[in-house]
């Protein structure tokens, strides 16, 4: 049986790899681009973020979530971690439940799979990108530089974030032209933009906060970690974890940031006013408490100027600087574009896919992995394990004989 993969990332390969257990079967990958795993090697900084220990269908995202649950169970972070230890890649987990290679390099992730396609006997067409795919009576033609036909095809193309690493519609229209539907596309895992000019100033601080979304005066998501400020806004796994549904909508977006979420109000109150005691001028009222120029900033939102003695200040304006470290209000205009996104939220509607085999419901023997269906996960590899649990599944499911 000629096996068809379109599409050499996490999900893709781990397809290949799975359906190429069968000995019997012909595994041909086409890739658009001159090499595979591009987008992977990218992850995490280029440490890759392979897994995370708590991964679990809870994590995900879509128009229905529940259908990462069967590929999730089938084929967790545990089995993740042993199926890479057995292509030979030493892997870290931190306390976090984030699963690293060792080495801290995404490029050992992506030397151990392309070396366990090539001993697979798993073909690879670099630089192909498939244009057509159409059922015939003879299977599934696939066109794109040349012609070829499969008796069974995985759509695993992708999604549209990360446009410069290679992100593209092309796994959607494929799916579409066999008449499949798409959902709203848009970017998940994405730094936000603020209108705020006083960002400026704050550009490659970062900061530990509790971070919350707010459209109007309702907080539609929270989570505490690291933040961090850029020119046009804000930055950080934290933002990362929220930024999912952040200005989609009419109304008023904002950010509210909790500087000193480990800390309550009064210990920070008793803190300043210990330091009315002191000689210090206002600009280091709060040093020793946050980044410095973080700080001097949120002092200036306060009103108040640098220069003078902290001992001429009144315990109210204490009172209400405390106050404005713990509840910090960051005005939303729009999230940066799929070119700086992680991850993309919407895609194929799944409700048209088995989820115990990830095989289409509307055409028998075509399939979809990863992120060109409609499943996305938190921040922290959790997308990268629905891209391996899912390609997994599809390729077995794919390399499974018919009765």
């Amino acid at each position: 049986m000629r096996i068809g993969i379109i599409g050499a990332g996490a999900s893709g390969m781990a397809a290949a790899l799975a359906a190429a257990e069968n000995p019997c079967h012909q595994v041909v990958v086409l890739e658009r681009q001159a090499r595979v795993g591009r987008k992977l090697q990218a992850t995490g900084n280029g440490r890759c973020n392979l897994t995370n220990l708590h991964a679990q269908a809870d994590s995900y995202h879509g128009s229905m979530p529940e259908f990462a649950r069967y590929a999730l169970a089938s084929f967790g972070p545990e089995q993740t971690r042993q199926w890479f230890a057995q292509m030979g890649l030493f892997t870290v987990a931190e306390a976090s439940g984030r699963v690293y290679p060792y080495s801290d390099q995404a490029n050992s992730v992506v030397d151990v799979l392309r070396f366990a396609l090539a001993q697979a006997g798993v073909q690879l067409a670099l630089d192909c990108e498939v244009t057509k795919l159409r059922r015939t009576a003879d299977g599934f033609l696939v066109e794109g530089a040349g012609q070829a036909v499969f008796d069974r095809v995985i759509v695993a193309c992708g999604g549209l974030a990360g446009t410069k690493l290679g992100g593209s519609l092309g796994g959607y229209k494929l799916l579409r032209s066999l008449g499949h539907q798409v959902t709203k596309l848009r970017p998940a895992l994405v730094q936000l933009r603020t209108s705020w000019d006083g960002v400026t100033a704050l550009k490659g601080v970062r900061a530990n906060c509790r971070a919350a979304i707010y459209q109007d005066q309702r907080e539609i998501c929270a989570s505490c970690g690291e933040i961090q400020f850029t020119e046009y806004g804000l930055s950080g796994p934290v933002i990362f974890e929220i930024s999912r549904d952040a200005c989609q909508g009419s109304g008023a977006w904002n950010c509210r940031i909790d500087f000193l979420p480990d800390y309550q109000s009064s210990v920070l109150l008793a803190e300043l006013q210990r330091r009315q005691g002191t000689d210090l001028p206002v600009g280091e009222l709060l040093t020793g408490i946050l980044h410095n120029r973080l700080g001097r900033v949120i002092t200036k939102r306060a009103g108040l100027r640098l220069d003078i003695p902290i001992a001429a200040l009144s315990s109210e304006t204490l009172t209400a600087l405390s106050r404005l470290v713990k509840d910090f209000w960051v005005p939303l205009s729009e999230p940066m574009g799929m070119d700086c996104a992680q991850v993309t939220a919407g895609g194929v509607v799944t409700e048209e896919f088995d989820p115990t085999t990830m095989e289409s419901r509307l055409i028998p023997g075509l399939f979809a992995c990863g992120e060109v269906l409609d499943i996305d996960g938190d921040c922290g590899g959790y997308n990268l394990q629905w891209a391996w649990s899912s390609g997994r599944l599809a390729g077995l499911s794919a390399g499974r004989e018919k009765p």
